[in-house]
């Protein structure tokens, strides 16, 4: 069994973004030259999430809504008593977990038609990162 480790590195321009890393993990399995395996791709902090889903606005902007019904940004969550402000961002990562795990096929992601791999950050402007781990022959 071959291994193969890759890195992607965000600093986003928003709080909260919603990012289609399917391109970057499609590149990165090309580069470790598995054809059958599986590919872990993990957010490295505790305020993201890794999630499959459609690529569709509208969705996307639905599952920021119910995001922040569930954990709306700003209470005073227990926290925030520590000097943090972003107890919302990580009740919004365990909501969406942080990491997928993704068939490969024939040197290919087994993705279904509509699936695409996102990163989700929810305390975003600093540099944060995700691992990429494809595993297989």
């Amino acid at each position: 069994m071959k291994f193969f480790t890759h890195y992607l590195w965000f600093t986003t321009k928003n709080h909260r973004e919603y990012i289609n890393i399917t391109g970057d993990v499609e590149q990165a399995l090309q580069k470790s030259g598995i054809q059958e395996g599986m590919a872990l791709v993990s957010a490295m902090h505790i305020t993201a999430a890794i999630y499959v889903n459609d690529a569709e606005s509208g969705l996307i902007q639905d599952i920021d809504d119910w995001l922040q019904k569930l954990a709306p940004q700003g209470p005073d969550y227990r926290h925030h008593r520590t000097g943090e402000s972003n107890g919302d961002a990580h009740l919004k990562s365990l909501l969406m977990h942080h990491e997928v795990i993704l068939p490969v096929t024939n040197g290919q992601l087994d993705l279904g038609p509509w699936q695409q791999v996102y990163y989700a950050e929810f305390d975003g402007q600093r540099r944060k990162r995700v691992i990429i781990k494809i595993m297989g022959e």
